[in-house]
């Protein structure tokens, strides 16, 4: 398949959160190949420096994004390193199962640390470099599952309802310095991570719930990313887009 090319990603600096493994890989070797210089951080730090090993000029390093003074050190050290940040990424989560019942005020805490909090903070670390760029454009990663109900994710789809929030939030306040901020909504796409969840059976159970046949990939989801990271997205700001194949 022949892929879309957006000379306005060449040279752009782009900071990835999660970006060792699954969607996140997937986001690194898109913008890479777009000639974006691209610098991205992870918890796994063995898979994020093989990534790194393999995409000659990206820059990885690793940090634990519930410490939110590691992850500022991290986010200016890739700005000092990159000449600056056009581009930010808001990737990572992780979408453990629970109960309702197991959930307790220090687990309802981390997740929130884990998926949604950082968000914010990331945010709010390169906004100033964007400012004196000129401008930028910050995608955040919602997920379909709250919009789905699905059982065993209730502190996950919370904080991911509420990304939807903070980017139309993000986008009011910081559209006038040309700063655009959009979510990306992804479907059930098909990782190691996503497929230690599935049987076979439960994975043609969402197959069937979609309007197109087929798994989604991360490169499917990268597809989208370039879009609204490029200028030919400059009028879209503030809203949710789907990959997800019409999972409904």
């Amino acid at each position: 398949m022949n892929r879309a090319v957006y000379p306005s990603l060449r040279d752009k600096r782009v900071v990835i959160t999660g970006g060792a493994t699954g969607i996140g890989a997937g986001l690194v070797e898109a913008f890479t190949g777009q000639g974006a210089r691209v610098a991205f951080l992870d918890i796994d730090v063995e898979a994020g420096e093989a990534l790194a090993a393999r995409l000659d000029g990206t820059i990885f390093s690793g940090c634990d994004l519930r410490d939110l003074d590691a992850l500022k050190t991290t986010l200016d050290g890739f700005a000092a390193q990159l000449g600056g940040v056009d581009i930010l990424i808001n990737n990572a989560a992780r979408d453990d199962r629970h109960s309702i019942e197991e959930v307790t005020p220090a687990y309802w805490d981390e997740r929130m640390a884990t998926n949604l909090r950082h968000l914010f903070f990331a945010a709010q670390a390169v906004v100033p470099a964007m400012k004196a760029a000129g401008g930028g454009a910050i995608v955040n990663f919602g997920s379909i599952s709250w919009h789905l109900g699905l059982p065993d994710l209730v502190l996950y789809q919370t904080a991911k309802a509420a990304i939807e929030g903070l980017t139309r939030s993000l986008a009011r306040d910081l559209g006038r310095d040309n700063i655009r901020v959009t979510t990306i909504v992804p479907g059930n796409v098909q990782t190691p991570r996503q497929e230690k969840w599935y049987t076979p059976e439960g994975e043609a159970e969402i197959v069937a719930a979609q309007c197109l046949d087929g798994r989604i990939q991360p490169v499917d989801i990268a597809a989208l990313a370039l879009f609204l990271a490029s200028d030919d997205a400059r009028m879209c700001t503030g809203h949710d887009y789907f990959v997800d194949a019409g999972w409904r």
